[in-house]
């Protein structure tokens, strides 16, 4: 998981509570456990029921655990594309799970001793450990699979990679510490974002008519593989929207507006509860670059 993130420079493990419903309210609602000490580690179910339904079309067959990077204040969602990935898998799978937000900068030794030398994110499936976000997304592809529950993958090959070095580009872009380097590390962040926005604007086979004498020329498709979220958008939202936040508060730079398809994509995204619910605050992502984010110097 080389992504340059913060989340991996942190060495300590601390378990707090995490608590959300699906639509009311539309962000995290986060307190901690009245019956346990601020040493222990507690979780409580997602989503959790309430009075308008939201839970009917969601199934409780496996015991699910995630645990995930906790805040600036030890409870509240962390940054980390990682967690808010399988956050993202699992709410589209329809499935009921307990999510614990680890405080990093503490160490309880049930979380130690549940996954020794693991950072977050990780997950219990029926009591057995999950460590890898790649091998955790294959997992439940796998296991939560159709007809009870949707299919998740990609069906054109290209979506699985649209975009794949735009975080390294904006990596190199916001440690650089040299005026002179700036212009050009900016030029590859925008090339980057720019060929996912052709690919984005470009029709995908099923959206070109074969009847028709008029040639497709925009596409008009919501996500990356169509107009349904797939693993290929919980991969890349997240990282897309670092980005975004990050770039803006350090750099002033924003993506360019005539980037059509692009900003279609994070107009859909951003109607998504799948997305904006699991997003981290703005100041947590903002406040995890601030030592990452470089001054730019002459010299």
């Amino acid at each position: 998981m080389d992504l340059m993130s913060p989340t991996l420079e942190d060495k300590h493990e601390e378990g707090m509570v995490f608590e959300s419903n699906i639509h009311f309210p539309l962000d995290f609602q986060l307190r901690r456990s009245q019956s346990t000490s601020s040493n222990s580690s507690t979780s409580l179910k997602f989503p959790l029921n309430n009075n308008f339904g939201e839970t009917d079309n969601f199934h409780e067959d496996y015991e699910i655990f995630m645990f995930v990077k906790a805040g600036i204040d030890g409870e509240s969602i962390g940054n980390c594309p990682f967690s808010q990935r399988l956050f993202m898998i699992l709410w589209l799978k329809g499935v009921v799970f307990n999510v614990t937000t680890v405080d990093l900068k503490r160490k309880p030794a049930d979380l130690h001793n549940l996954a020794p030398g693991t950072h977050p994110p990780f997950l219990t499936f029926n009591g057995e450990v999950k460590t890898d976000v790649n091998k955790i997304e294959e997992f439940l592809e796998e296991t939560l699979a159709p007809p009870k529950y949707p299919k998740l993958a990609a069906k054109h090959r290209e979506s699985n990679t649209a975009g794949i070095d735009i975080f390294s580009k904006f990596s190199a872009y916001i440690k650089n510490t040299k005026q002179q380097d700036n212009a050009a590390l900016e030029r590859g962040l925008v090339k980057a974002l720019k060929k996912l926005d052709d690919y984005l604007r470009t029709p995908l086979p099923e959206e070109i008519d074969a009847d028709s004498t008029e040639e497709e020329k925009v596409s008009k498709r919501k996500f990356l593989d169509g107009d349904d979220l797939t693993l290929a958008d919980c991969n890349l939202l997240p990282k897309l929207h670092v980005v975004k936040i990050v770039a803006k508060k350090y750099r002033n730079f924003e993506f360019p507006t005539e980037m059509m398809g692009l900003w279609r994509y994070l107009k859909n995204a951003y109607a998504r509860d799948e997305f904006t619910n699991t997003c981290a605050a703005d100041k947590e992502i903002e406040q995890a670059y601030a030592d990452v984010a470089k001054r730019l110097s002459k010299s």
